[in-house]
Parts: C-alpha cells; structure tokens; sequence
C-alpha cells in the first residue's frame, strides 16, 4: 500500500539521540550503559511506574522524578542525576539536523499528512517546541506530558493516526529507540529506526515512499 503519512519522534530525530549520550557519559562513570539507562531512564520499551515514565506521561514533576531516580543510584552507589545527561549531549554534538527538517519540510509540502510523537517533559516543552518550525514540519503534534501516554503504549500511536485520518498500514514511523520502532510495526505501520548515520534512515524513508 502507498504510504499516506509519516509520524517522526523529536529527540533522536531530528537532533542528536539522548540513548547515544547517555551511552557516552555512563563509560566516562565506568558504569555499565545498559545498568546507567535502566536506573535513568527505566525499562525504555515498556510503560511502567518508573519516575521517569511518569514524567513523561505528566504524572510528576522533573524536580520529583529527578529527587526518585537520584536515590535510585545512590542505593546502587552511582551518580544517577538525570541532569547530567545535558551536558552529555552538548559535549556529544547533539544539534539539530537540518537535513532531516528539510526532508519533513519536503514531504509536508507535497501533501503528505505528518505528525510529531515525541516522549517528553513539560518543563522542555517550550525549549523543543521553539528548536524546529514544527508548523511547516507537521499537521499535529502529541507530546506524551499532554496526553498522558507514552510510547511505546499503542495509544499514543493510535491517537496520531486517528488525528491523520490515516491507517496503520499506510504510514510510517521513525525513531531512534528500536523498542518503539517495534511498538509501531505491531500496530501495522512502517518502521525505521534512525541511528547516528540519519541519512541511511532518510535514505530508507525515501525507498518506502517510492522516492
């Protein structure tokens, strides 16, 4: 089937990937990364109680969610504080792209329906919302922290092709976070995972458009 619509996730999209990062800054603590994203970030592919989940689905506050993961390392005996993960990503290059604003430029302009799913904070919200000119980018936006849902819950997929007017079968999705690549393919959609090398995820989003 022709795809009728892409749906794009912020971080690791269009900007560097905070996963890289906090890769990065876990070897400079001789942590293990797969230890230092679990205590940060939770079991990144399920939606649980963790602080960090309920930031994102707007549940708490960054200072709480940052006060309970900051404790969950100090009873493991590292240096846990989410905070530190912006330092990471400045220090990594975690800019914007523009190559890929320009390709979601593109393909709104030729009429495909488009859409932003991002997890995300409240407190970032007025930063990322000014970062990219998410009018020309995209026909709607769903930040996880206003609709109280969070990838890689179905719903907040459901929810934006729903607004799309789109089938699962006729869009695709791109993100940096394969678990929530595969939570897209279940639902039926299109997936690509985007890497550091985004041009080979621009490059296959262009092969499934037929471009």
């Amino acid at each position: 089937m022709a795809i009728e619509a892409v749906i794009w996730d912020y971080g690791g999209v269009f900007s560097g990937s905070p996963f890289g990062a906090m890769a990065g800054l876990a070897r400079e603590m001789g942590v293990d990364p797969a230890r230092y994203l679990g205590l940060v970030f939770g079991p990144y592919d399920h939606d649980t109680d963790h602080p960090w989940h309920r930031l994102e689905r707007g549940e708490i506050t960054l200072a709480a969610a940052r006060d309970e993961i900051v404790a969950l390392g100090r009873a493991e005996g590292i240096d846990s504080d989410p905070l530190h993960l912006f330092g990471a990503m400045g220090r990594g290059g975690a800019g914007l792209r523009a190559e890929v604003i320009e390709c979601a430029k593109r393909l709104k302009r030729e009429g495909l329906a488009t859409a932003l799913v991002t997890n995300n904070a409240a407190e970032f919200r007025e930063y990322w919302r000014r970062s990219i000119p998410l009018e020309e980018l995209f026909h709607h936006v769903i930040d996880s922290s206003e609709v109280g849902v969070r990838k890689p819950d179905p719903r907040i997929f459901e929810l934006a092709l729903a607004k799309l007017g789109v089938e699962a079968s006729r869009a695709v999705f791109l993100d940096d976070y394969a678990g929530n690549v595969a939570a897209a393919r279940r639902l039926g959609m299109q997936g690509v995972l985007v890497g550091d090398d985004y041009t080979a995820a621009l490059a296959e989003l262009g092969r499934l458009l037929g471009r």
